[in-house]
């Protein structure tokens, strides 16, 4: 399964290490792609997880969530 993250607030290449960094503290997340200019984030997932688990990893980390989808 995958789901789009779509992220406010990224500015650099730190961000997108950043925003990385958050997302595979959860173990169900197997690969992150980072957009930095898309603003979005793609995460591969092997177990399914509440969109609010993600969001609240990303907004720990100082970002803005502004939408989540499966793709």
């Amino acid at each position: 399964m995958k789901k789009q993250i779509n992220i406010e607030g990224m500015s650099c290449g730190h961000c997108v290490k950043h925003v990385k960094g958050a997302l595979a503290e959860l173990p169900e997340v197997v690969n992150i792609e980072v957009n930095l200019e898309g603003k979005y984030a793609i995460v591969e997932l092997n177990a399914q997880v509440a969109d609010a688990k993600l969001k609240e990893a990303i907004e720990e980390a100082g970002y803005d969530v502004t939408g989540i989808k499966e793709v």
